[in-house]
């Protein structure tokens, strides 16, 4: 089939679906070559995806936006980014532009202590808040917002949960204004940055010196300062969250 369409090797971009067929595929004798590419930056084997830092610089720059509207009408606002089983988006993005608090899928969240928070700040003479939780990120001992139940031929689809906070925290905050703000598919589009181009060409150079040389079935990867070959088997069906241990969670608490 391949020799017959005059293609001598296929390079599979894409997240965890597009590589698990790219895996599947080498299986099958199929001549391929896999480049991570996703903003949730939760695949295993990689330091880092392209197109995760144009997302969180998109997230960054909304949640700054945010603040302004906060501090100037005294309001706890919530913002919605992508993220269903990893908190990668919400934890840059809240660090980087000095969120509130961050919920993410990794540490179910306890809504009387955010309230508590809230509270402490206005005490201080903060009268805003500003809160960044991924799509995923759910209460201890509960579930995660599901806008769309799984079916045979779809995922099933989370978000709600920045309005869902929004409603739940209002009545907690001494009625403090609550609202909610969905960034959704803005996270997936733009211009990308500096690091993004870069990776993504460093990413695509590689992936054609591993067709050239017949080594297929395997994805490129940033293993700092290297670009690296890994087996795609190695990180097909495996979804990276964030380290509780990791060294930003620790300056998030701090």
């Amino acid at each position: 089939g391949m020799d017959a369409l005059g293609i001598s090797a296929l390079v599979s971009i894409g997240g965890d679906g597009s590589l698990s067929i790219a895996q599947q595929m080498h299986e099958h004798g199929i001549p391929i070559v896999g480049v991570p590419k996703t903003i949730d930056n939760d695949l295993e084997c990689t330091v880092m995806t392209f197109g995760f830092d144009s997302a969180v610089a998109c997230a960054t720059d909304a949640l700054d936006r945010l603040h302004t509207t906060a501090e100037s009408h005294n309001r706890v606002m919530v913002l919605e980014v992508m993220g269903r089983y990893a908190g990668w988006i919400a934890l840059y993005a809240g660090v980087a532009s000095g969120a509130d608090v961050i919920l993410m899928p990794e540490i179910p969240y306890d809504l009387e202590k955010i309230a508590r928070h809230v509270t402490a700040r206005e005490a201080l003479g903060a009268r805003f808040s500003i809160v960044v939780a991924a799509e995923g990120a759910r209460p201890v001992g509960g579930t995660v917002s599901v806008l769309q139940a799984g079916s045979a031929s779809a995922a099933e689809r989370l978000g709600g949960i920045g309005e869902r906070l929004a409603t739940e925290l209002a009545p907690l905050v001494a009625g403090k204004e609550t609202r909610s703000v969905l960034l959704g598919h803005l996270q997936r589009g733009g211009t990308p940055t500096t690091f993004d181009r870069l990776l993504a060409t460093r990413f695509g150079a590689r992936a054609v010196e591993l067709a050239l040389a017949g080594q297929f079935g395997t994805m490129v990867a940033l293993d700092p300062p290297d670009i690296v070959a890994v087996p795609l088997e190695k990180m097909v069906g495996r979804i990276r969250t964030v380290p509780l241990d990791s060294d930003v969670i620790r300056t998030a608490r701090a």
